[in-house]
């Protein structure tokens, strides 16, 4: 299958708009070529000067000529414009197209592959690769459309009026030709691929630092403790620094060549007066000088025109990734499950492809029951969790709720019956009552009061401007991790779904909040099934079962007494544990007898 070319893939979404692209390009060139106009008039003033010198003042025509000159550039200028709005208003048309489909897509993408892309780099496509295919739309190609009758309009001057000094302008014109290409070619290409790809990795990188900046200030850390992000910015210094250093020379002699005709000019001057100065080639070696300045420009019009189809191609080729990620299947049968069990059979995953983040796991919560995942970091507990509500669906094996494989859930339908609090909630840049009406969006403010109020946020209202109608992220307002813990746990209590998945909800909380916290996720658990990971093993003692994760497989399972008597992995935990409680409350003692 022919590949559809990146300007097809561009009109494609303009729809209606797509006749003034079209109508901008011969606008462009009928601009062009009467910006060349002008330079005939010139000639003719040159003509009549030296036709009548010294005595200048039969020069009648000069005035007349000169307003004329004035007059076709005027229009040419006003046609300009003209093709330039068509442009733009397709141009913007397109880039907004791309940005609701990219949207939409990422909207239907499993959340586990968003997450794999980071939200600095989807912002990114979603933002730069857009605006890329806009500017390349609203100006470059309106501008090669009249690159490209320039040339020819100047070709025609150039040879009318002295073929041999003609000639001579386009030896400049040929070498800086040749050595653009050079510089625009395969080799471009791929560099402006890694050039793009570096800022990308430095805009991801930066979102990550920006997001950590409280652990930073918290330990009293430097920039060198994120050291993908300092790495991210030293790959871009060295990469422009190199790039920079390789274009160096060719750039010196296409500079050189393009502005280097008046010596070819000059050169063939001297040569073809050696028989003497006539008027007529006196004439055209001034024309000529006059008019071979808009080769060079020309040229480098031409060249930036070249980088930007670049651009825009590196640009397609990231909306194209995103585009192409393809959507977990939906389920077209309205399957509800019966009850709220949760059961994985033999369910393996892998992020990479390689090692498995799960690996042949298999347990079964029955509904109501409250589950508990700990574990070393990296054992697996927040990939289970992830899989459970369906982020992303596991390469072997399959989960049940209800006894029905979630495969087979409406989407909709699954996230109705799940609620989940993660350790590193994120809030909109909306007020605090739609960031949690996002739980139920019907909820009447009462209704979300009360889950704010259940939730031990009444300190968090107090101190906001305007209370639940604060705008988070305006003005200067932003919420501690703690503080949007406790708005995730209201948005879960107001959304009262009968599966509930906590990852380390109450992380982030300060002493004094935590039992408040733990309280209200205690009232918003019953009659519910919980799965929930957690590193204060204190929390989960009353927890139905306890699964101990290691290497991704289910190492122990039981309840907390169970455990214990196994004397295996969770039994050193706890010792752990409990010695690092010990230590922390016999420091406070000491702290308060001083």
């Amino acid at each position: 299958m022919k590949k559809q070319s990146n300007l097809s893939r561009l009109m494609g979404y303009a729809g209606g708009y797509k006749i003034l692209t079209f109508l901008s390009w011969i606008l462009s060139v009928i601009s062009a070529l009467l910006a060349l106009v002008p330079f005939w008039y010139i000639w003719r003033i040159i003509h009549d000067i030296l036709e009548v010198s010294p005595d200048f003042s039969q020069a009648g025509n000069v005035t007349g000529y000169g307003w004329s000159a004035v007059l076709f550039a005027m229009i040419s200028i006003v046609v300009y414009i003209a093709a330039l709005m068509c442009s733009h208003i397709s141009a913007f048309r397109i880039a907004s197209n791309i940005r609701k489909e990219l949207m939409g897509h990422i909207a239907a993408m499993p959340l586990g592959t968003v997450e794999k892309y980071g939200s600095g780099k989807l912002r990114r496509i979603v933002n730069t690769s857009s605006t890329a295919t806009e500017t390349y739309l609203a100006h470059r190609l309106p501008d090669k459309a009249g690159a490209i009758a320039t040339p020819i309009g100047l070709l025609i001057l150039l040879l009318a009026f002295d073929w041999r000094l003609g000639l001579l302008s386009l030896v400049p014109v040929v070498l800086g030709f040749l050595i653009m290409m050079k510089m625009t070619g395969k080799g471009m290409e791929q560099k402006m691929n890694e050039y793009q790809n570096a800022l990308a990795d430095m805009s991801n990188e930066a979102v990550e630092y920006v997001r950590g900046i409280p652990v930073v200030k918290t330990f009293g850390q430097t920039v060198f403790s994120f050291k993908r992000f300092k790495a991210a910015i030293d790959h871009y210094e060295k990469w422009v620094i190199a790039y920079t250093k390789a274009l160096r020379l060719p750039m010196l002699f296409y500079t050189t060549a393009v502005n280097g005709v008046f010596a070819f000019l000059i050169a063939g001057g001297i040569i073809f007066t050696r028989g003497g100065v006539t008027k007529e080639l006196l004439l055209n070696l001034i024309f000529y000088i006059v008019i071979t300045p808009v080769i060079g420009t020309t040229l480098t019009k031409i060249m930036f025109m070249s980088e930007d189809a670049m651009i825009v191609n590196d640009a397609i080729g990231r909306i194209d990734e995103v585009l192409n990620e393809i959507p977990l299947p939906e389920s077209r049968t309205d399957n509800v499950p019966s009850d709220y069990s949760v059961t994985l059979e033999h369910v393996s995953y892998s992020y990479d492809g390689e090692k498995n983040a799960l690996d042949d796991v298999s347990l079964s919560i029955k509904s109501g029951q409250k589950a508990a995942l700990v574990g070393a970091s990296g054992g697996g507990k927040t990939t289970l969790a992830n899989i459970v509500t369906r982020f992303f669906d596991p390469k072997k094996g399959r989960i049940l709720i209800g006894n029905i494989d979630i495969r087979n859930i409406p989407k909709e339908t699954l996230m109705n019956h799940i609620s989940f609090v993660f350790q590193n909630s994120r809030l909109l840049k909306a007020s605090i009552l739609e960031n949690v009406r996002l739980g139920k969006p019907s909820a009447t403010r009462g209704e979300v009061a009360r889950a704010l109020e259940a939730a031990q946020c009444t300190d968090i209202m107090e101190k906001l401007p305007n209370g639940m109608d604060t705008v988070v992220g305006a003005d200067g307002v932003y919420l501690s991790g703690g503080e949007q813990q406790r708005i995730a746990i209201a948005r879960a209590i107001l959304k009262n779904a009968p599966i509930l998945i906590l990852d380390e909800a109450t992380a982030f909380a300060d002493p004094d909040n935590e039992v408040r916290m733990g309280e209200a996720l205690s009232a918003l658990s019953k009659g519910k099934t919980v799965i929930m990971i957690a590193h204060r093993l204190s929390s989960i003692t009353d927890a139905d079962c306890i699964y101990v994760m290691r290497d991704g497989k289910i190492a122990e399972s039981g309840t907390h007494k169970e455990l214990i008597d196994q004397n295996g992995i969770f039994t050193g935990m706890w010792k752990n544990y409990s010695e690092a409680a010990k230590w922390k409350i016999q420091n406070l003692q000491r702290e308060v007898e001083a």
